[in-house]
């Protein structure tokens, strides 16, 4: 099975209430292909000469995609933008920052391709599975970018206060996917990590520079290495990436264990997550206990481990101190220190989902002969990931 084999295989259109009126937040459509949140806001920054700090957004949509979202711009330009890879509509006003309060849902239009008749049938037999059961919601593997070969979490040791593994990790650590110019660039970290001034000479132009700049200039003045004012000199959706895998990571398994505490073992159904090990529930035989906990489990929320909360009280109390327990933590050590303008969100998640609007068709593939594809349709609440549905499929 093939997924994203062109951009438009992966839609998705962000669903929001909010209607435009009057106020001082400039409010646009973003219709983006083959690229990035980040980096598209990255793009109208320079294009605009517009702080970063004036800009807010709903939600990251994925890179390898045809998406469209919204965001606003504090007293931002009353006119659209157009470069290769996006396309700003300026399409109001409002008077608050646009955040993901204002999403009500995402409406996903995905095509699997290349695959045999007997994929194409298991697929379908498991959109009724679906239908019956549910969905684990579990964050997925794109949540997960920040994690390097070490396999370290960058949070981890920036909640400790070791600043200085927090930064190797985000500069240093290598990655599968680096590009032969990336693993250039962080293998000269790796060598001459702690000798700034060589280490600044060696490397390209590219923010990692400017960091190793500062460090450099630091022991150039006779002092000692600030790793802390280092860290703090990444971008700040960078550091909010970092917090945001670390705890998704951490929610994660705190799913997997619930499932298996509340759900018989022999109907769980085993998948890989780049967070550990993940569960999809089978169908329960009617009138059976096992339909009771299946019910009860998919009416739960988990809380996003953080010290912002306080510990939660029985079973789910339990099971997140073993999670935590893997990590060597606690939960009153989930917390920045510095900078103070990052910080773990506070709340809970849906332990299950139900895609709204689920359909799917199967027709042959024209890019595949002798192959079919699938079509799909379906709605998901914010912050859900349809690549989770897709691993639910097509896997089994």
């Amino acid at each position: 099975m093939k997924l994203r084999r062109l951009p438009e295989d992966f839609r998705v259109e962000e669903k929001t209430s909010l209607q435009p009126g009057r106020g001082p937040f400039a409010l646009y459509r973003l219709t983006k292909k083959s690229i990035g949140t980040p980096e598209a806001i990255a793009a109208i920054v320079e294009r605009w000469n517009i702080p970063r700090r004036r800009f807010s957004y709903g939600g990251l949509k994925d890179r390898h995609a045809v998406t469209v979202q919204y965001l606003t711009i504090h007293q931002g330009p009353h006119k659209g933008l157009q470069q290769k890879s996006f396309e700003l509509q300026h399409i109001g006003q409002t008077t608050a920052p646009y955040t993901s309060n204002e999403i009500v849902a995402n409406h996903f239009q995905l095509v699997l391709r290349d695959m045999t008749a007997s994929e194409a049938h298991r697929a379908m037999s498991a959109v009724d599975e679906v239908h019956a059961t549910g969905l684990p919601n579990y964050f997925d593997d794109q949540r997960f970018g920040s994690l390097g070969e070490s396999q370290e979490w960058i949070a981890r040791p920036w909640c400790l206060g070791d600043y200085e593994r927090a930064l190797w990790l985000a500069l240093a650590d290598p990655h599968s996917g680096d590009s032969a110019e990336e693993k250039r660039q962080t293998q000269i970290l790796r060598d001459l990590w702690g000798r700034w001034p060589e280490c600044k000479q060696a490397l390209g132009r590219s923010h990692r520079r400017s960091i190793i700049t500062y460090l450099s200039d630091k022991i150039q003045a006779g002092k000692t290495a600030d790793f802390r004012g280092a860290f703090a000199r990444i971008s700040v959706d960078l550091r909010g990436l970092y917090l945001s895998a670390w705890q998704s990571a951490l929610w994660n398994r705190l799913l997997t264990r619930f499932q298996q505490a509340r759900l018989p073992h022999s109907k769980l159904l085993p998948f890989e997550l780049t967070s550990g090990p993940g569960l999809f529930p089978g169908c329960p035989e009617p009138n059976t206990s096992a339909l009771h906990d299946l019910d009860a489990v998919r009416e739960a929320e988990l809380p996003l481990p953080s010290a912002r909360i306080d510990r939660p009280e029985g079973l789910i109390g339990d099971l997140l101190d073993q999670v935590l327990q893997e990590e060597q933590m606690e939960l009153r050590l989930l917390r920045v220190k510095y900078p103070r303008d990052s910080f773990f969100s506070k709340g809970s998640r849906r332990a299950f989902i139900r895609p709204a609007e689920l359909s799917a068709s199967i027709e042959d593939d024209e890019m595949y002969a002798g192959q079919k594809k699938m079509l799909l349709k379906f709605q998901l609440p914010r912050g859900s990931y349809a690549t989770i549905l897709v691993k639910r499929l097509t896997e089994f």
